[in-house]
């Protein structure tokens, strides 16, 4: 649509004359209003010639979506997953990889007493940051060596500096897994 223009029929001459210059005035004053912060946001303060663009500038002032060293998170997600599932893992060691390891303590308990608990084990096949401090962690819950979840949806999030299996992940296990007493678990 052309501005000032009127798409109705029959009106495409209405506007125009004397009394349509006060009517353009206004709309090209409110123009002028409207696109005079947008296009002075848009300029540096060097006076033109600045190597910055406004994409590079606008990614910074943004919240990271990951953390520093993404490469790196993404490493220590795999590994502290494989931890926590894996079988021959020492509780301790599971409640050290868990978000609020020492609380959640009874539902970890539960969780290894589970017979599949006690088997299962976790294949992490994606992590997706969130923020710098959280990830979604698609993973394949495998028991006895055959997938028993594919593509489930965990949590990790960074706690202490260290990256964790998230206490909802394991709450959300504990659930699946049909245990009558789950419900009366403290923490889930």
């Amino acid at each position: 649509m052309v501005l000032g223009s009127d798409l109705r029929r029959g009106t495409a001459d209405k506007g125009r004359g004397p009394g349509a210059t006060g009517r353009s005035t206004a709309v090209a004053a409110a123009l002028v209003l409207i696109l005079a912060p947008a296009l002075a946001a848009c300029s540096d303060n060097n006076g033109g010639g600045g190597s910055a663009t406004p994409s590079a500038q606008r990614t910074t002032s943004a919240a990271p979506m990951a953390p520093a060293d993404p490469a790196a998170a993404q490493q220590e997600i795999k590994q502290n997953w494989q931890t926590f599932f894996a079988p021959t893992t020492p509780l301790k060691d599971k409640q050290a990889v868990l978000e609020n390891g020492d609380r959640m303590a009874p539902v970890l308990q539960a969780f290894s007493s589970d017979q599949r608990g006690r088997q299962a084990q976790a294949k992490v096949t994606k992590v997706t940051f969130t923020s710098p401090t959280r990830a979604a962690v698609t993973y394949d819950l495998v028991v006895q060596g055959a997938t028993a979840l594919p593509n489930a949806a965990g949590i990790s999030v960074q706690q202490d500096g260290k990256w964790k299996v998230s206490d909802s992940t394991l709450c959300a296990l504990v659930k699946l897994s049909g245990n009558a007493s789950a419900p009366a678990i403290p923490g889930c």
